[in-house]
């Protein structure tokens, strides 16, 4: 079975930058598909960024390019999320996510993934 777990997250101010982490315990996580996604306050899930098992090609949120960076670490079974610059709207609770089968056309659906973080709480004051 598949447990991810979550570090980093906290209260920063705008223009910060900080490192989300996600531990993954289970089988199989070089050929998992990784990533992130976010809960804003009273809003849905949405998704922040992946990596492709297949090709291992970085996908983001259009309104998140050139700020976050999504990595892997096979050797310590890691996903990292680097954010930079951060701002007020990027409050919320981040999620690391990981599934062993999607396809790359439901990659920014949460429904397709099956395994979960605990979820992080991150603040961004302004």
């Amino acid at each position: 079975q598949v447990q991810l777990v979550q570090s980093g997250g906290g209260l920063v101010q705008a223009g910060d930058s900080l490192r989300l982490s996600c531990a993954f315990s289970g089988r199989a996580f070089s050929t998992s598909t990784v990533a992130w996604f976010r809960q804003p306050p009273g809003k849905e899930r949405e998704f922040v960024a992946a990596l492709f098992r297949s090709t291992g090609r970085a996908y983001y949120a259009d309104s998140l390019k050139g700020r976050f960076t999504i990595s892997r670490d096979n050797t310590k079974n890691m996903v990292f999320l680097q954010m930079n610059n951060l701002k007020p709207e990027d409050t919320a609770v981040y999620y690391c996510a990981a599934d062993q089968r999607l396809i790359l056309s439901t990659l920014r659906l949460p429904g397709q993934y099956d395994f979960w973080g605990q979820g992080t709480q991150v603040t961004v004051s302004s």
